[in-house]
């Protein structure tokens, strides 16, 4: 079994190593990974200027790593279609992730995005989020990884479909349980810091916080409030297609 490991927090996270010396013990992991922290990237992919690899020859667990300095769609691109020559992997893997990705939030994620890509590409793919940034706790976080990354591997998933799922930050014994969920809605408030650089020159920094979580039973926010995984299905087609009736009624002339 191959296995791809991508993230969007860069090749040398914490996150990335505990997962693959779990995901090692049922097959060949290969790692591509943006070579920085690439949080919020969205879908973003390289089309302005060439894409740079280097090979990380200390990258324990795994056959073969690579860090991109790209976004992390641009990593399992590349793996998929150059660097692991057209041996295509069997599931891709991305995570685990330092923070939550959840509800709206999958929209800006880079850990979301590198499974949507290899979605795209035709693999089954997975986005395992820890919903910490302080004192993250990855050791049953990357056990759920391997147990999920079994199962998907027996089960399948249905085409254009991934899973997202987000772990609480504790001991196995603290976890209250699992949930399949539904992604609900997180608000922001933004707030744009307006700074000064050394040359005069007026930039804006984006800061915010989470203003409003929706908290409704079936969502992935109210598990993850109740100690409990979070297991996304997110299929990416977004038509609406209860809506394309409607709109063939309006009978829109030239």
């Amino acid at each position: 079994m191959k296995i791809l490991l991508t993230n969007d927090d860069g090749i040398y996270a914490d996150g990335l190593r505990a997962v693959c010396a779990e995901l090692a013990r049922i097959g060949e992991v290969y790692v591509v990974a943006p070579d920085r922290e690439m949080s919020a990237t969205g879908h973003g992919i390289t089309i302005h200027k060439p894409l740079r690899v280097e090979e990380i020859t200390s990258f324990p667990n795994a056959q073969k790593a690579w860090a991109v300095d790209g976004t992390p769609s641009d990593c399992v691109k590349l793996a998929v279609e150059c660097l692991l020559n057209e041996d295509r992997p069997d599931i891709v893997l991305s995570g685990i992730n330092r923070g939550p990705n959840l509800g709206t939030d999958v929209l800006y994620s880079g850990t979301v995005s590198a499974a949507i890509e290899g979605v795209i590409l035709g693999v089954p793919s997975v986005a395992v989020s820890l919903t910490a940034f302080e004192n993250p706790y990855y050791d049953f976080a990357a056990i759920f990884s391997r147990i999920i990354v079994t199962r998907v591997l027996k089960e399948g998933l249905p085409p254009d479909t991934l899973l997202n799922i987000n772990v609480p930050s504790l001991p196995h014994q603290d976890i209250a349980g699992i949930e399949v969920t539904r992604l609900g809605v997180r608000r922001y408030r933004n707030v744009f810091d307006k700074r000064m650089d050394p040359r005069g020159k007026t930039y804006y920094w984006l800061a915010g916080e989470v203003v409003e979580t929706d908290d409704e039973p079936d969502t992935d926010s109210m598990a993850i409030k109740n100690n409990m995984i979070s297991i996304t299905p997110i299929h990416f087609d977004l038509t609406r297609l209860d809506m394309m009736d409607m709109i063939r009624d309006w009978e829109i002339k030239l």
